[in-house]
C-alpha cells in the first residue's frame, strides 16, 4: 500500500478544487493550476479533503497513486502560498540582472549569459549577486533555478559560482608544494 497515496490532501479556505474530464483544476488565491489524472488512478473531492485512489491492484496504478497525490497537494499549495528558489551568485565581478522577461549573467564568460524567463515563474533579482524564482507550479520554479545553477556551476576550488542558498559547497584542496 502506498503510503503517500492514502493521505488525503486538505484543502485551506480560498482553495476551490474540481475534477472534470479527467484533469484536477485547483484554483485559488494566486492562480490557476491544471493537471491530468494519470490512468489507474481516480480523484474524488470531498467537502475540505482530496482523496487520491487507484482503480486496481497493478504495480503502476499504485506507483500513480503516490505521484498523483504529491501532484495535487503541491498544486493546493502553490496556488494558496506559492514556491520560491533562492539562489546566490558567488565571484568577482559575477552579478546577474532582470531585464522584462531575460535574466542576463555576468559569470566570468566573455559574454552574458541570458535566460527566457517563462510566463508561469517570477524572477527577482536582490542586489547583483541573489535570484530569487517564484511561481505557483513548483516543477517550474525547480527547473527554472536548475537552469540558472547549470550556467555556471560552482567551482570546488574557489567556490566561484552559482549555488542553491544554504547549499555547502565542499572545497578542495589546491595543488601543494613538495618539501
Amino acid at each position: 500500500m502506498s503510503r503517500v497515496g492514502k493521505k488525503p490532501v486538505d484543502i485551506p479556505s480560498g482553495v476551490k478544487v474540481s475534477v472534470d474530464a479527467g484533469n484536477v483544476v485547483v484554483e485559488g488565491p494566486k492562480g490557476k493550476l491544471t493537471k491530468k489524472v494519470a490512468p489507474g488512478v481516480t480523484v474524488a473531492v470531498d467537502d475540505e479533503e482530496v482523496r487520491v485512489s487507484r482503480v486496481d491492484d497493478q504495480r503502476s496504478s499504485r506507483a500513480s497513486q503516490g505521484l498523483m497525490r504529491s501532484l495535487v497537494s503541491n498544486m493546493v499549495q502553490g496556488v494558496h502560498k506559492g514556491f520560491d528558489r533562492a539562489l546566490v551568485i558567488n565571484g568577482v565581478g559575477y552579478r546577474a540582472e532582470v531585464d522584462g522577461k531575460t535574466l542576463t549573467l555576468h559569470l566570468g564568460f566573455s559574454h552574458p549569459v541570458q535566460h527566457a524567463i517563462p510566463d508561469s515563474v517570477e524572477v527577482v533579482v536582490d542586489k547583483f549577486i541573489r535570484v530569487v524564482v517564484r511561481g505557483i507550479d513548483l516543477q517550474a520554479v525547480g527547473q527554472m533555478a536548475a537552469v540558472i545553477r547549470a550556467s555556471k556551476s560552482p567551482d570546488p576550488y574557489k567556490g566561484k559560482g552559482v549555488t542553491y542558498e544554504g547549499e555547502r559547497i565542499r572545497k578542495k584542496a589546491g595543488k601543494k608544494a613538495v618539501t
